[in-house]
């Protein structure tokens, strides 16, 4: 029997101790949260030294640049995965399964551009921030699910993950085609021709990343000069990626790339960006915004209201007209926990903000807190009503 002399964790040990942790929505979602109270912190406390920061130049792009148009497409490329497997293996697989997350992910993209549209009528230049409440943030959402009521029906989180992932390849296809000012046509094709090489070779069974790696940084490089938000080449090359595996294969292409990715992504990306994103100053005039700036209030409405009628009413409103149906295992006062889950913007909603009013960073602060305050806002009712339903049930076993 052999005896280990140092009875203690390796270094790589602990590195796949921390990877399988950052697997898990909850300590992802942590670390994303901590990032940008750091960024909060700093840029209120040495504003001139984080705005110094954020400006780094690092070869062609500065820092915050980097982490929006660099590391933000690995998070894309991960939400594309999801995307993929949720059409192939998940909830997407069954039209009639679809349909329920479908059409509410679809109304709570509507109802809270509408909603934005209605506060913000009127004040200069809002028309340009409309999409900034239609999306969701998976790793937000699905922690302070996790963490809230982890207790509740797999149904749910299955429910919320599918309108996450659909809400992503929505706003990924509002970012190309209503935030692209400029177009290189030559370059947007030759990313696109990047792109369906590397569709091909995932066809003909390729799985080398001396191959594949390098079409992706060549898509990425291509979309990235084209005009085009780089991280539509992420959400596109996730969603050429083989989820199913063939016979001698342990695990999908999909399924190994997930793996390696989602912790870089969960650890690095994400937080790095939050970090580079949220540090805005809460002085007099960013905060005097939310009662007085339409736009901020269009964006807080939008999501904590919009979402809430979007994702619930589109719910409701199939069920009722017979294009879907609810779980079993759930009851309407869950869908409406989940759906105020669903006005948790943060990650992508910062990323439109900033496409949207980048160039007036006097507004783009507002908006920004806007966005954190509304995200706020938003988990806090989700989790209370979940915890609410948690005990619901938890009475309604123990009277069984």
């Amino acid at each position: 029997m052999r005896t280990e002399l140092w009875p203690f964790p390796t270094g790589a040990r602990y590195a796949r101790a921390l990877a399988e942790a950052l697997r898990t929505e909850t300590i992802g979602g942590i670390i994303m949260l901590l990032a940008a109270a750091a960024a909060l912190i700093w840029a209120n406390l040495s504003p001139t030294g984080y705005d110094a920061f954020r400006a780094t130049e690092v070869g062609p792009l500065e820092l915050y640049k980097w982490a929006q148009h660099g590391l933000l497409t690995i998070f894309f490329f991960v939400a594309g995965l999801e995307v993929k497997e949720e059409f192939v293996h998940g909830e997407l697989a069954n039209p009639r399964k679809a349909a329920l997350p479908i059409i509410a992910s679809l109304c709570g993209m509507v109802m809270p551009a509408v909603v934005f549209l209605l506060v913000s009528w009127g004040a200069p230049d809002a028309a340009r921030g409309w999409a900034i409440p239609t999306a969701t943030d998976i790793a937000f959402a699905l922690a302070v699910l996790a963490v809230t009521a982890g207790a509740m029906p797999a149904a749910l989180r299955a429910f919320l993950l599918t309108c996450a992932v659909v809400d992503d390849l929505g706003a990924i296809l509002v970012i190309a085609i209503f935030y692209t000012e400029r177009l290189n046509v030559f370059m947007l094709l030759l990313g696109a021709a990047f792109v369906a090489a590397y569709g091909l070779l995932q066809r003909r069974r390729v799985t080398s990343p001396w191959l594949l790696v390098p079409l992706a940084l060549a898509a990425w490089y291509a979309v990235e000069n084209s005009g085009v938000h780089a991280t539509v080449a992420g959400v596109a090359l996730g969603l050429l990626t083989r989820v199913t595996p063939d016979r001698p294969e342990l695990r999908s292409p999909a399924e190994a790339a997930d793996h390696f990715f989602r912790p870089i992504s969960a650890g690095l990306a994400v937080p790095a960006f939050a970090f580079l994103s949220a540090g805005v100053k809460m002085d007099g005039s960013n905060l005097g915004a939310i009662l007085s700036d339409r736009v901020v209030l269009g964006v807080m409405a939008g999501l904590v209201l919009g979402k809430f009628l979007g994702v619930f009413g589109g719910a409701w409103l199939s069920v009722r007209l017979g294009l879907a149906r609810l779980s079993e295992e759930l009851h309407w006062r869950d869908m409406a926990a989940v759906s105020l889950l669903a006005g948790i913007g943060f990650t992508v909603s910062l990323l439109i903000g900033d496409l949207a009013y980048g160039a007036d960073r006097q507004r783009a602060e507002a908006v920004t807190i806007g966005i954190l305050a509304a995200s706020v806002v938003a988990s806090i009712l989700a989790a209370a009503l979940l915890k609410a339903r948690v005990r619901t049930r938890r009475t309604a076993l123990d009277d069984v």
